[in-house]
Formats: structure tokens, C-alpha cells, sequence
């Protein structure tokens, strides 16, 4: 058969068993910072999370305009590599450590299986005709 192989990173973007409850809270909180900016009639920018600078971690949620952020990126600083690229530096481990956590998830299981959430069908009243190109293919 094919080989398969793994990035880093790939199992902590796929499975809930790894996400830390601190980035899930922030995650969330990321998400209600952009339903506020939403709310409120303020389109054309980002929710963003801001680290406080210190030794104690903290962190607030803000807002930044798209024609800064749309197209660009923030790349893992080659500082924190260390030579050989096998490992990360000390530096790193100080700066991810607060939003990696200390706890581990605790995921509910029925039967040796993950159960997250059963959503209830729960639709909004139609308000629009059918898209022209969407009956065209039916």
C-alpha cells in the first residue's frame, strides 16, 4: 500500500484529544469578539487575540483592519529553532507553555467512542429564491 506520513501539527488540527482547554477558551472567545465586531455593524476586520506583555500570561481580544492583515502571514521565528532543526529553544517552551496548558481534555466517551455534541435540525425561515445555477444542476 501508499505510505503515509504526518506534518507537525496535523494531529493537533484533526483531533479534539489534543487541544488544550486553553486555546479552546480562546478559540471561543476569538469567535464572540467577531460576532460582536459582526453585531455591531463593524465589517472589515479581523478578531484578533493580543498578548500582554509580563511574566504573568494574559491575554486580550481586539480587532484589526483587513487591508493589514488579508495576504499576509507571521512565520515561526528561526530564533526559536535550534541548529540541526530537530528541536525548539528554551525561548519557545517560555513562550508556548501558558496556552499549551497544564491540563490534558477531557473528552466524553460512549461505548470506546468520542461523542462531542448532538445538534438538534434547527433551520432559518427562507428568505431568498433558489440560486439560479444551484436549480440548473438539479
Amino acid at each position: 500500500g501508499a505510505a503515509r506520513g504526518n506534518v507537525p501539527g496535523t494531529d493537533q488540527r484533526h483531533s479534539m484529544a489534543y487541544a488544550s482547554p486553553v486555546d479552546l477558551d480562546e478559540a471561543y472567545r476569538l469567535g464572540q469578539k467577531a460576532m460582536e465586531l459582526a453585531a455591531t455593524g463593524q465589517g472589515g476586520y479581523m478578531s484578533t487575540i493580543l498578548r500582554d506583555p509580563g511574566f504573568i500570561y494574559n491575554v486580550r481580544y481586539d480587532k484589526a483592519p483587513l487591508e493589514l492583515v488579508a495576504n499576509s502571514e507571521r512565520t515561526f521565528p528561526a530564533k526559536w529553532i535550534l541548529p540541526g532543526g530537530c528541536d525548539v529553544s528554551d525561548e519557545f517552551v517560555r513562550y508556548a507553555k501558558p496556552f499549551i496548558g497544564e491540563d490534558m481534555l477531557s473528552l466524553p466517551m460512549i461505548d470506546g467512542r468520542q461523542r462531542m455534541t448532538c445538534f438538534k435540525p434547527l433551520f432559518a425561515e427562507k428568505k431568498l429564491d433558489a440560486y439560479p445555477m444551484y436549480s440548473a444542476l438539479i
